[in-house]
């Protein structure tokens, strides 16, 4: 149960103030980078017109999240906005599923992760819906249905970010909780595995899903 309070940090002063870093998050990020460096490496080596295992799964990938990035945004959006979806989908993915292995953890099990994800959603979102109508039109479309709307409007906006990210690390965390706890009450003997495969494939692979999927309606509705 030590385990729940127990955080790696790297404080550096700066300009007298504080930068704190979670070298455990960094840490398994990275990792989690690696793996789908690693994964691409695979994927794209040796590609034949008969692909074997590692080419399927990534066209796979690639066509699906193609697919639903196209009956989103439109077919002329998809070399624009589907690598990112894709790539988004398979770091939370493989972020949710790193808990399983034994002695590493789920970075999107800090709250910074689906934040500054959510945060990249949210700049890409508005970004795009500026390119596509003009900044005038953009504007004016907080002023609706009435000019007074406006703070709810941009307030609305904003809760976007703050929903789709603690909806992600509320699922990562509380499942986290949830097998630490039934682990010591059980002295890790039978639940405990049958806990970790469920809330991290499962649910997981699920809470990657809903995140990537509100990331392009986000992105749809600002650019239609």
């Amino acid at each position: 149960m030590e385990e729940l309070g127990k955080i790696h940090q790297l404080i550096i002063p700066l300009g007298g103030h504080a930068i704190t870093l979670n070298l455990e998050v960094i840490l398994m990020t990275w990792i989690v980078i690696g793996f789908l460096c690693l994964f691409g490496r695979l994927t794209t080596r040796r590609r034949h017109i008969f692909p074997r295992s590692f080419q399927i799964a990534g066209e796979l990938f690639v066509s699906v999240f193609y697919k639903l990035t196209g009956d989103a945004l439109g077919e002329e959006h998809v070399e624009k906005y589907g690598p990112l979806i894709c790539a988004l989908f398979m770091f939370l993915m493989l972020s949710n599923w790193l808990g399983i292995l034994p002695h590493l953890e789920e970075p999107t099990k800090d709250l910074n992760t689906p934040f500054a994800l959510g945060l990249m959603g949210f700049v890409i979102a508005h970004w795009a819906g500026i390119r596509s109508k003009g900044f005038k039109a953009y504007a004016k479309e907080y002023f609706q249905p009435m000019f007074f709307m406006m703070p709810l409007n941009l307030i609305g906006e904003l809760a976007k970010v703050v929903s789709i990210s603690f909806r992600l690390f509320g699922n990562i965390m509380g499942g986290s909780i949830i097998i630490l706890v039934v682990s010591h009450l059980t002295y890790s003997v039978l639940l405990p595995p049958l806990l970790n495969a469920f809330f991290g494939l499962f649910v997981g692979t699920i809470q990657a899903f809903v995140f990537t999927m509100l990331t392009v309606v986000y992105i749809s509705v600002q650019v239609q």
